[in-house]
């Protein structure tokens, strides 16, 4: 059975475990090598892999640290080569070319970000469950049958993001920057529309903005809208 912690989950730092009770993997590096080992209580031998999702410092920081602690670093050639990482700890991810780490199965497939070759993930495993995971990105151009596991970027909502720049708590630059580079609770929407929801079992919202963002209201959106479980990620 698949099993999420998150580790942080904000523009401070993003990073997450995934295991199936065989694998566990380390999706993003945003935080500080010794919080990581922390959270995994220094069992670092027992991470599989990393995967990162693209090169900015809150999905990267601990990166070389970890390469250097022994786990594999896995991630586009893009975002490799704006890491600068040791070739003998890294392997470069192609989009729709399925890799195998352990007893999971991992898909990347391409997203829409401001980075050099940004990716998201669709793990899967021998029991059949099906876990999305998708992070900066303003939209996802693909369908996916029979997921399981959701985890994916929330960051802001217009209607929110409107508000704080009438009011001038936020810049009106900023607002373009948001529509080309993350998830917004009316896109995940559309999403949850398009894909196929009866076996999801639950829904992790990641990444959600501090000021463009109310927790509490996209939680009961969303359950409403899905009527499935929905988890914020801790920030």
């Amino acid at each position: 059975m698949i099993e999420i912690k998150t580790l942080a989950s904000s523009s401070a730092g993003n990073a997450y475990t995934v295991t199936d009770g065989n694998t566990t993997l380390l999706l993003e590096a945003g935080i500080h090598f010794r919080d990581i080992q922390r959270a995994v209580g220094f069992r670092m031998s027992q991470i599989a892999g990393c995967l990162i999702s693209h090169e900015h410092g809150d999905h990267r920081k601990a990166a070389a640290d970890l390469a250097k602690a022994g786990v594999e670093i896995y991630a586009s050639q893009g975002t490799l080569g704006a890491l600068q990482l040791p070739r003998h700890r890294t392997t470069a991810l192609t989009a729709k070319k399925q890799v195998v780490i352990g007893s999971l199965t991992v898909l990347p497939f391409d997203v829409r970000h401001d980075a050099e070759e940004p990716l998201g993930f669709l793990l899967g495993n021998q029991a059949g469950e099906k876990l999305l995971f998708a992070t900066d990105t303003y939209y996802i151009p693909y369908r996916f049958p029979g997921l399981t596991h959701i985890m994916v970027e929330c960051n802001y909502s217009e209607a929110i993001l409107d508000s704080n720049i009438i009011d001038g708590r936020v810049p009106a630059i900023q607002k373009k920057r948001l529509q080309r580079s993350h998830f917004s609770l009316e896109n995940f929407k559309d999403f949850i529309r398009a894909n196929d929801m009866s076996k999801v079992q639950e829904i992790h919202l990641l990444h959600l903005s501090d000021r463009n963002s109310d927790e509490a209201a996209f939680k009961r959106e969303l359950q409403e809208l899905t009527g499935k479980p929905i988890y914020i990620a801790e920030r």
